[in-house]
């Protein structure tokens, strides 16, 4: 069942699991498999044919994720996303290692290869390169089964392909589970609404804040937080609990 954390007339805000797309692929309908574009327009009805995606997430990241219900107001809803004074994004991974600082920024030069399928941080800016900006902090550090991890919040000021996975990769610090971009771990452990397919389809990332503030299209502020059941979430159970209640 689909957990919809918000709804007006405009908006409506799901829980994303991991394992499972953000929108319709090519080999969806031999697969067998779902989306979350589709379970939102199901959801809605006769009405669904005016959903909108506004933002996706990786296959293996789960979180916080917004639609728009209306077309009039899709155009809208991206441009506020875009902007950093009416929106916020913060997600919450587990990466190898520990950062050398326990908050900083990163800011990099990315390059997707669509042919390889993942993008790379390049030394330089050059043509095709984007522009890529987040800010993080560390929450708490614990040993895991391969070393030590730490927890860190992350928030999101451009939205490029792969982002939090490649920059905290290129650093030496790979998000658990992820191994196309170097992590040598895996996610384990489900909860009764399903929060990843699969091991080899789920990452310790997971979109946990999301904030808008528009008066004429939506206003909202939703923080929810990833099962302290799962490892290496698991690991962190008290500073989850920590913001679960905050």
């Amino acid at each position: 069942m689909m957990k919809i954390l918000y709804e007006d007339k405009n908006v409506i805000v799901v829980l994303k699991p991991a394992g499972v797309l953000s929108q319709p692929s090519p080999t969806q309908n031999a697969s067998g498999e779902t989306d979350m574009l589709s379970l939102v327009s199901e959801y809605l009805g006769n009405k669904g044919s005016e959903v909108s995606l506004i933002h996706r997430l990786d296959r293996g990241t789960a979180g916080i994720m917004l639609f728009s219900k209306r077309k009039a107001t899709a155009g809208k809803l991206s441009e506020i996303m875009s902007d950093k004074e009416r929106c916020v994004k913060e997600y919450l991974a587990v990466i190898s290692g520990v950062p050398s600082e326990t908050e900083g920024e990163m800011c990099d030069y990315l390059f997707k290869d669509a042919r390889a399928g993942k993008s790379f941080v390049l030394s330089s800016a050059r043509k095709g390169a984007k522009y890529a900006q987040l800010s993080y902090s560390v929450i708490g550090t614990a040993e895991g089964e391969k070393g030590p991890l730490s927890l860190v919040c992350i928030r999101l000021f451009t939205g490029r392909t792969h982002q939090i996975r490649v920059q905290f990769s290129s650093r030496g610090m790979p998000i658990v589970g992820d191994g196309k971009y170097g992590s040598r771990e895996r996610v384990r452990g489900a909860d009764d609404e399903g929060t990843f397919a699969s091991p080899k389809e789920a990452f310790a990332l997971f979109a946990y804040h999301l904030s808008i503030r528009d008066d004429k299209v939506a206003s909202f502020d939703i923080t929810e937080v990833p099962n302290g059941d799962i490892y290496p979430f698991s690991l962190f159970w008290e500073q989850l609990n920590q913001i679960r209640k905050s």
